[in-house]
């Protein structure tokens, strides 16, 4: 999960990356909101995905035990999120909720991976989920300015593991992906978003969905690894290209919308 508000308006790469990781074998517990400093939050993709909002607790945890993966809107799980989203959408600008979010994980989940608009907030980040009691953590800053893994510069990396932390970076060749501009990335609307990562996680017809594909990888890969499933970030996205192109992943994504389906039709 990222903070949001790194201006890049690219698509919604961490929630399209959970879809992988979940169809990797991990357990995945994505909690997100509307867009608010950005074109597109995760609720607003997923949303047009097919996924519905606003799952009581006890059936975002039956879709994480069953499908694995679950998506908890903020709202719905944080009361006093209701009364800021108004707001924080007529500010337009970035708050200390875009820096809350991915530190109130509703799960409490102890393996995380968050990107931040800031590097300048990477290891206070990680200091706090350290606090909170998270056991494995990547908290990552690209020079591109994304709060996510770049495909087109180095990222910048607090990791927290054992109880120590610690600082790295990684280019996308490190991680066995060349680099690639961001141009044709950007998107405007959740739908948009939507759209791209079906495309990206599918068939790969539009100019700029392998690329996404890759983008999704890169990310994809470092929360495979957070899950124990690798024991290197790189076999991690070597695996995770592997999951897009078998279809994997996509089907994850219809399969949690089929979830939510039945529940609408109970």
């Amino acid at each position: 999960v990222g903070t949001g508000g790194d201006g890049a308006r690219l698509f919604n790469v961490s929630s399209a990356a959970a879809f992988v990781v979940a169809a990797a074998g991990g357990y995945v517990a994505k909690h997100g909101n509307r867009g608010v400093s950005s074109s597109s939050g995760s609720a607003d993709a997923l949303e047009h995905l097919g996924i519905r909002l606003g799952l009581e607790p006890v059936l975002v945890a039956r879709g994480i035990r069953e499908l694995r993966i679950g998506f908890m809107f903020a709202p719905a799980h944080h009361d006093a999120m209701r009364h800021a989203i108004g707001p924080r959408r007529e500010l337009g600008l970035r708050t200390v909720f875009n820096i809350l979010g991915p530190l109130t994980n509703p799960a409490g989940a102890r393996r995380l991976l968050v990107g931040t608009f800031s590097r300048a907030l990477c290891r206070p980040m990680a200091e706090v989920l350290q606090k909170l009691g998270a056991e494995h953590v990547l908290v990552v800053h690209a020079d591109d300015g994304l709060d996510e893994i770049s495909l087109a510069t180095r990222t910048h990396v607090v990791e927290l593991r054992d109880g120590r932390l610690g600082e790295h970076s990684w280019s996308p060749e490190e991680l066995g992906i060349p680099s690639q501009s961001l141009i044709g990335l950007e998107v405007d609307s959740g739908a948009a978003s939507a759209a791209l990562i079906r495309d990206a996680l599918g068939r790969r017809e539009g100019p700029h969905a392998a690329k996404a594909a890759d983008l999704i990888a890169l990310n994809a890969g470092a929360g495979i690894h957070l899950c124990g499933i690798t024991d290197t970030v790189r076999r991690g996205v070597a695996l995770a290209h592997d999951v897009i192109h078998s279809g994997l992943a996509l089907e994850r994504i219809e399969a949690l919308a089929g979830f939510c389906s039945c529940l609408d039709e109970a």
